[in-house]
């Protein structure tokens, strides 16, 4: 008996840069990859082209795609002076992933962005970051902790009739943080669907109730993460299934 086939997901790679005691290489957490696998997706990582032929042409084979996070995008490409706590990620993964996300909001392909991957999408259409929380909200509260032995969770409200309200099912979860930028302003295409108690974005979703396209401040491929955040990765392999099937004209 046929079986139906796993809806396609792609994922960007983290570049690594050569160091004395490593080569250059490529990274992915294995999260993510257990989290799509379990959802029932197809998980293929796309390495940083750069091109847009090369990356268009990958798209072809996908029907969704992951932002995963990694270290800040530069500032000076947003228009806004070097800070010294931010660590620009390299070159060549900017480069490659400024042209990803503007396809991936072109085409509208269901996408859930991770970390750095939610402030890319915002970035793109036309939102702002908080490059350095503490400075900038010197009254937030932790929202990272390098001496916590444990992992650092705080509490996040999700905003009311929101898709993530409705993937969660609760109006205030638990997660895991370890970030020192935040959204600002949201872009055009988004709206804020959850905030920490102080205010904080912790994460933004589509305002197009046809486009799955979600950011999350937290990191739901984490050990650290929790049994509810299967269910954000279920509900997007499923809105990539419906991406994958055809839509059949009535005769």
């Amino acid at each position: 008996m046929a079986q139906c086939a796993r809806p396609v997901v792609g994922l960007n790679m983290d570049v690594v840069l050569a160091s004395k005691t490593t080569r250059p290489h490529l990274r992915l957490h294995l999260g993510f990859l257990d989290a799509v696998l379990t959802a029932g997706g197809l998980p293929v990582p796309m390495p940083p082209y750069g091109k847009k032929a090369e990356i268009e042409k990958y798209l072809e084979g996908v029907d969704g795609f992951i932002l995963t996070g990694g270290l800040d995008m530069d500032p000076r490409r947003q228009g806004l002076p070097m800070h010294r706590s931010v660590q620009p990620m390299p070159e060549r993964r900017e480069d490659s992933d400024r042209v990803l996300v503007a396809l991936l909001v072109e085409r509208r392909l269901p996408v859930l962005g991770i970390g750095v991957g939610m402030h890319q999408l915002n970035v793109a259409s036309g939102g702002t970051l908080i490059q350095h929380l503490p400075e900038e909200l010197p009254r937030a509260m932790p929202h990272f902790d390098p001496s916590c032995t444990g992992p650092h969770r705080h509490a996040v409200l999700l905003q009311p009739s929101s898709r993530l309200d409705e993937i969660y099912g609760e109006g205030e979860i638990r997660v895991n943080s370890s970030h020192h930028q935040a959204v600002k302003t949201v872009g055009a295409l988004f709206r804020v669907a959850a905030q920490a108690p102080d205010g904080v974005i912790e994460a933004i979703e589509a305002v197009d109730p046809h486009w799955f396209g979600v950011g999350v401040q937290w990191h739901p491929e984490s050990e650290t993460a929790s049994a509810l955040d299967l269910q954000l990765f279920e509900c997007f392999v499923q809105a990539c299934t419906r991406q994958s099937q055809p839509v059949l004209m009535a005769a």
